[in-house]
C-alpha cells in the first residue's frame, strides 16, 4: 500500500477538523477533503429568480461526498464539441490528474448537500453568453453531469464578535448556506450588490442580528466596497468575507487588512471566461 503524505492524511477527517475550527479555530484554515468525481443525474430546475436558477443534482454517485464550509465549490465538467467526456483520475495523493488539454470547467458553490436524499443544489446567475448558465437553462432533467470536488475548506472560524459579507450574486449560494449553518446568535452585516433589483428576491434566511442590504450597480461603476467601508461596526473582533467581481472587492483588501481578518475570493472578472482565483 501506498504511504500517505501528512496533506492527504489531513484528508481523512475533514469533518471534526472543519467543525473544530468553526468552534475554537483563528482566522482561516485550509482543510483538504477527499477529493472524487462523481457523475449523477439533473433531478430538477427551479428559478429563484428571472437571473438566477437552482439545479438539483444527486443519485448515488454522491455517496461520500464531503462538504462542511458554506463557500465549498465544485467544478461541473462539460463534454467536449463532439461529446467525449474527458475527466480527471483520483490519484493516490488523494488529488487529481487531468487530462491534457483541459476540458471545459467551471466552478459552483454547493448551496445545499442532504446526503440521505443523495442530492446537492446548485445556483447559476444567469447571463447572455455565459456557457454554464446556457448550459443550466437548457439541460434536461434525467441528463447525466460530471463534478468534481470539493477539493477542500478555506474554513473560518464561527467565533468571531461580528461578520461582514461584502458580494455580488455569484457569492449569494455561500451566504445562504452561511446564514443557514451559522449559529443562532450571530451577528453581521450582509452587502450585496447585483446587476439588476429582481435579483433581491433570492431566499435568505432571516436572522434578529443580521443587516442585509441590497445594492444595484450602475453599469460599471460598484459601490459594493465604498458602502462596506462606511458601516459602523460594533466593538469586537470582526471578519470580512469578501467574494465576486474581482475589481470590486479590491479596493477591500487594504481597507481591512489593520482592521479585521479576512477571507477574499475572486469568483469571476470581467472580460475573463473561467476565472481560476
Amino acid at each position: 500500500m501506498t504511504a500517505l503524505d501528512p496533506a492527504a492524511r489531513d484528508r481523512l477527517d475533514p469533518r471534526s477538523r472543519v467543525a473544530s475550527h468553526h468552534r475554537t479555530g483563528e482566522g482561516t484554515a485550509r482543510i483538504g477533503y477527499p477529493i472524487g468525481v462523481r457523475t449523477v443525474t439533473v433531478r430538477a430546475r427551479e428559478y429563484l429568480t428571472p437571473r438566477m436558477v437552482r439545479l438539483t443534482i444527486g443519485g448515488p454517485g454522491l455517496d461520500g461526498f464531503h462538504t462542511y464550509q458554506a463557500d465549498d465549490h465544485v467544478k461541473i465538467v462539460f463534454p467536449d464539441a463532439d461529446g467525449t467526456r474527458r475527466i480527471p483520475v483520483a490519484n493516490d495523493a488523494m488529488m487529481l490528474d487531468w487530462p491534457r488539454p483541459l476540458p471545459t470547467s467551471r466552478k459552483y458553490t454547493v448551496r445545499r448537500y442532504d446526503a440521505d436524499a443523495r442530492e446537492l443544489d446548485l445556483d447559476f446567475v444567469l447571463h447572455e453568453g455565459g456557457l454554464a448558465s446556457s448550459w443550466a437553462t437548457t439541460v434536461e432533467i434525467g441528463d447525466d453531469v460530471t463534478i468534481a470536488g470539493p477539493p477542500g475548506a478555506k474554513a473560518f472560524a464561527h467565533n468571531f464578535d461580528h461578520y461582514v459579507f461584502a458580494v455580488d450574486s455569484t457569492a449569494l449560494p455561500a451566504v445562504a448556506r452561511w446564514l443557514d449553518e451559522s449559529p443562532a446568535e450571530v451577528s453581521a452585516h450582509v452587502v450585496i450588490e447585483t446587476d439588476d433589483a429582481v435579483e433581491h428576491g433570492y431566499p435568505l434566511a432571516a436572522r434578529d442580528d443580521v443587516d442585509v442590504t441590497w445594492l444595484v450597480r450602475d453599469g460599471s461603476e460598484s459601490t459594493l466596497a465604498s458602502t462596506v467601508q462606511s458601516l459602523a461596526l460594533p466593538d469586537g473582533r470582526t471578519f470580512l468575507f469578501a467574494a465576486g467581481e474581482a475589481n470590486d472587492i479590491k479596493p477591500l483588501r487594504a481597507w481591512s487588512k489593520d482592521r479585521m481578518e479576512s477571507l477574499f475570493t475572486g469568483y469571476w472578472k470581467r472580460g475573463v471566461a473561467g476565472l481560476d482565483d
